[in-house]
């Protein structure tokens, strides 16, 4: 008898279109610090890290204190720009008809982001699929990506094993934390890393769009559906 499957999607980048947001944020949390912006490309090579470590990493000269003060001052500029009546965070094409695909095929659904649970919510209830998750694993819950830690509460919380799970999601860090929890992934190309970047990270395979999901889905499980 086939085992209940899981498919865990990472957030930005590949369930939600949010890196204007996110360079955005990023560019006033610099601002109130007297820093000159950063290009949006290197913004987005860290999208998926804890933020904190994000912001390291983008400016590797400060000290913790200054990190520390980044941190909150990209939380507030995001917060900010959430509850502004323009606020533009769209679902890429096909994600609704995706998580349906998956759920038809027999997957429990799962979210492990860098995101901020706070965030992830109210992500999720901006576009009204917030009940179609099993659990969500967030920046909140413990170490960040690449660790596996996400993953592995995920698995627990949903009763599967890692030959039973898949990841999907648009960077290396996802990638990563696939491989690192033995999990397989599937990597999506319209998000912030290079289709090659995700092949070499370890991706069973890299989709263009949302459509192919389901079948590269089955392709890894062996083309059976799995039971719910």
């Amino acid at each position: 008898m086939t085992q209940p499957r899981l498919a865990v999607f990472d957030c930005d980048g590949t369930l939600v279109d949010s890196q204007h947001n996110i360079v955005a944020a990023m560019d006033a949390a610099w601002r109130a610090r007297g820093l000159q912006p950063l290009p949006a490309a290197s913004v987005r090579r860290v999208v998926g890290l804890p933020l904190l470590e994000a912001i390291s990493i983008l400016h590797p000269l400060g000290s913790k204190e200054i990190h520390l003060s980044l941190t909150e001052d990209y939380k507030n500029a995001f917060h900010s720009l959430r509850q502004q009546p323009d606020h533009h965070e769209p679902l890429y094409p096909g994600t609704v008809e995706a998580l349906d695909a998956m759920e038809a095929a027999g997957f429990g659904l799962a979210v492990a982001t860098g995101k901020s649970r706070r965030g992830l919510d109210a992500t999720l209830e901006r576009h009204g699929i917030q009940g179609r998750f099993l659990t969500l694993k967030t920046a909140d819950d413990g170490p960040g990506k690449p660790h596996p830690h996400m993953l592995e509460e995920a698995m627990a919380e949903a009763g599967v094993s890692p030959a039973a799970t898949v990841m999907i999601g648009d960077t290396v860090f996802d990638i990563e934390m696939a491989r690192n929890a033995q999990v397989r992934s599937i990597g999506v190309s319209w998000g912030y890393h290079d289709p090659d970047e995700l092949h070499a990270a370890g991706a069973a395979g890299v989709i263009d769009e949302f459509g192919e999901l389901a079948a590269k889905a089955a392709e890894l499980f062996g083309g059976e559906n799995a039971t719910r």
